[in-house]
C-alpha cells in the first residue's frame, strides 16, 4: 500500500470532517426546504460559518485528488470515514449539544466494516484513465439510482430521510471523485486538455447537485446519520467504479470473500442503527 497516498487520504478526511461540522451546524438553523432547492445555498451563503466551512472542504478535495494520483480509489475512499469521529463532537459543540454515544457506535461500526473490507479486498491500482465507452454503464446507472433516492426520500422524515439523501449524496460524491482521478491525470497535459474532455463538466454538474443535496441531508437528524451514510456510500461507489472503469482489482475470493461479506453486514447494521437516531 502507498503510505503517502494513505497520509494524504487521512489528512483529507480531517479537513472534510471540520468542513462538514461547520456546514451541518449552520444548515440546521435554516428552515427545511424542498429537496435540491437552490435557494437553500443562497441562504447559506449569507452565513459566515457555512462559507468558512467551504475552505477545509475544498482543501479536503485537493488532498483527495493528490492521494488519488498514486493510490487506488478502493484504498483512498474508505479512509474518509475516519474523519467522522472528529465531525461528531465538533458538530455537537457547534450546536451546543453533548455528543451521543450511539453516534460514535455508528461510526465505529462503519470504520470496522470498511477496514475489514479493505484488508480482505487488498485493492490494487489499475489504469489511470479509461475510454468513454467504459464509463457508459456508470453514466446510465448513477442518474437512475439517484432518482430512486429522491423518490424514496419524499416519503420519509428525520434521520431516515437524512440517510436516504445521504445515499444519494454519497452516490454523486463517489462518481465525482472517480472523475477527479482522471482529471488529475489530464492536468499533466495542461489545463487545455482538461477542458477539452467531458469529465470536468460532469464533475461541475455532479459537484453542484451533490453540494445542495448534502445540505438537505444535514437538515435531517444529527450529523452522524447523514455523514456516516455519505462516507460509507461514497467509497462503495468508488470501489465499484474503480473495478469496472479503472480496472482496479480486488482479492475477494475464498476466506477473503467471507470476511468481505461480514464487513458488509457491519456496514448495513451501522446504517440501520443510524436510522434509529433522533
Amino acid at each position: 500500500m502507498n503510505l503517502t497516498a494513505i497520509l494524504l487520504g487521512l489528512a483529507s478526511a480531517v479537513l472534510f470532517a471540520v468542513g462538514s461540522a461547520m456546514e451541518q451546524s449552520t444548515t440546521k438553523q435554516e428552515k427545511p426546504t424542498r429537496t435540491l432547492d437552490p435557494r437553500l445555498i443562497l441562504h447559506l451563503l449569507r452565513r459566515p460559518r457555512w462559507v468558512l466551512g467551504l475552505v477545509p472542504t475544498t482543501g479536503g478535495v485537493v488532498l483527495q485528488g493528490l492521494a488519488l494520483r498514486t493510490g487506488a480509489l478502493a484504498l483512498i475512499e474508505p479512509l474518509l470515514l475516519a474523519g467522522v469521529f472528529l465531525a461528531v463532537p465538533l458538530s455537537a459543540a457547534f450546536n451546543r449539544q453533548r455528543p451521543q454515544r450511539r453516534d460514535f457506535i455508528v461510526v465505529a461500526l462503519g470504520v470496522v466494516g470498511l477496514a475489514a473490507f479493505l484488508a480482505a479486498a487488498d485493492p490494487q491500482s489499475g489504469v489511470s484513465e479509461a475510454p468513454t465507452v467504459a464509463w457508459l454503464p456508470v453514466i446510465v446507472a448513477v442518474p437512475l439510482l439517484f432518482a430512486a433516492c429522491l423518490l424514496l426520500a419524499r416519503r420519509l422524515t428525520d434521520a431516515s430521510r437524512g440517510i436516504v439523501l445521504g445515499i444519494g449524496t454519497g452516490l454523486l460524491y463517489g462518481f465525482d471523485v472517480s472523475l477527479l482521478k482522471t482529471i488529475m491525470v489530464q492536468l499533466g497535459g495542461g489545463v487545455g486538455v482538461v477542458f477539452a474532455n467531458w469529465h470536468v463538466y460532469a464533475l461541475m454538474v455532479g459537484g453542484l447537485v451533490a453540494l445542495i443535496l448534502n445540505q438537505n441531508a444535514f437538515q435531517n437528524g444529527r450529523i452522524a446519520a447523514p455523514l456516516t451514510t455519505i462516507v460509507l456510500v461514497d467509497p462503495i461507489v468508488s470501489v465499484v467504479i474503480g473495478v469496472t472503469v479503472y480496472q482496479e482489482t480486488l482479492s475477494l475470493y475464498g476466506a477473503r470473500l467471507v470476511v468481505g461479506m461480514v464487513a458488509a453486514a457491519f456496514i448495513v447494521f451501522a446504517l440501520w442503527l443510524a436510522r434509529r437516531a433522533r
